[in-house]
């Protein structure tokens, strides 16, 4: 099967928003200024007055002649109810549910679509880590939303990648086309753009085996890194080759430091289980983070000027299974703004020493035990990579 891969491309623009109180806003915004189409990929979508808020707006513009097409993965919108699945359809949305739970299907269930891409008239792409529901978009007695997470507005030449990206799920919602085939292993080979260029920018993703661009390109920049790998994501269990070319970047003097889920998570054994990794990597020279807040749901990457930012969340589960898609970008004003993000949040975040780490809890200790163990038998039992 042929996996496109898609090249760079100069003079896009950039937008980064923070926080759904900031972008969820602006998607309806662009809902309400879209004119001809407008194509929606998530993973979550759970019902809610989130949720509600964004039908009306779709409605809205069916009736002013917009083309509005949504897919949703079946298991990530299990909480979106039959009553509004229907009045989407009803309305004149043309929703498709990917890859339907069968028990027929066997294995072919856990491979979910992962993404989130809306792609407004062809011309604005919006990407990240967004999820349709309350947590995502709505702020609570705070004033701050409960997930912590971002998306990318995005205007220029890839945006059309991102179109064919969609127009590729879109024809592949009934289920997956997996391969027996190898992973294919290949580099972003990063341009050497001059000094000042902006607007560089490509498409990269993850097509569950078929191809694992994203782990490689991540791979390539983080061998090539001279000063900085800073690294945010929400379910720590990084492959083995992520975890050696991190300890090898820091021993020779790379700015390594991991941005990592606190106490609040959704999954507290990912956290556990991730966890064991932290005594060699902080003995390498690695600096570990965890935030505090809330629940962070970042999933990005900063190595030098480059960045990487969308749905992957880099752990062997996701690249093992799921369809995912980063924009990977060299823009001096991009940059900037996400190492702003990063250092808001490391001074939110609790750091790790070596020392602190080696004065755990027996308790805490027990549950890295249990829960590393039980991670390893599942990804022996599914031939995972790790």
């Amino acid at each position: 099967m042929t996996v496109p891969i898609y090249p760079w491309r100069q003079d896009n623009r950039f937008e980064l928003a923070v926080d759904g109180e900031v972008f969820f806003p602006k998607i309806l915004e662009a809902v309400a200024q879209a004119e001809a189409t407008i194509d929606i990929e998530l993973y979550l979508v759970e019902s809610g007055e989130a949720t509600a808020i964004a039908i009306k707006a779709l409605l809205a513009a069916v009736r002013r002649g917009v083309r509005v097409r949504c897919l949703f993965d079946d298991l990530g919108s299990s909480e979106f109810t039959e009553a509004e699945r229907a009045e989407l359809r009803d309305g004149g949305v043309d929703l498709r549910i990917y890859n339907p739970l069968r028990w027929k299907r066997g294995l072919a269930n856990l491979h979910r679509d992962h993404r989130k891409i809306l792609v407004f008239d062809n011309q604005m792409a919006m990407i990240g880590g967004f999820g349709l529901s309350d947590e995502f978009c709505l702020a609570s007695e705070s004033g701050r939303t409960r997930w912590h997470d971002q998306m990318l507005a995005i205007t220029g030449p890839v945006v059309a990648d991102w179109q064919m990206l969609f127009e590729r799920a879109w024809q592949q919602a009934d289920g997956p086309r997996l391969s027996a085939s190898r992973m294919v292993d290949r580099g972003d080979k990063r341009p050497p753009p001059p000094s000042g260029v902006q607007g560089w920018a490509r498409v990269a993703h993850l097509d569950s085996r078929l191809n694992n661009e994203v782990l490689q390109a991540l791979l390539v920049s983080v061998r090539q890194s001279e000063k900085r790998v800073w690294l945010a994501t929400p379910y720590f269990l990084p492959a083995w080759r992520v975890r050696r070319a991190l300890q090898k970047a820091a021993r020779r003097g790379v700015d390594v430091r991991l941005l990592l889920c606190g106490q609040i998570m959704d999954h507290p054994p990912v956290r556990y289980a991730g966890q064991r990794y932290y005594s060699r990597l902080l003995k390498a020279g690695i600096r570990i983070f965890e935030y505090q807040p809330r629940f962070l749901h970042l999933k990005s990457a900063l190595v030098d000027d480059w960045v990487s930012l969308g749905s992957c969340n880099f752990d062997h589960w996701s690249l093992h299974w799921n369809l995912e898609a980063n924009l990977h970008a060299h823009d001096r004003h991009l940059t900037a703004k996400v190492q702003d993000t990063f250092e808001k949040d490391f001074s939110e975040s609790h750091e790790w020493t070596l020392d602190a780490w080696k004065d755990l809890p027996f308790s805490h200790r027990l549950k890295i035990r249990i829960w590393g163990q039980i991670n390893r038998w599942v990804t022996m039992w599914f031939n995972i990579k790790r």
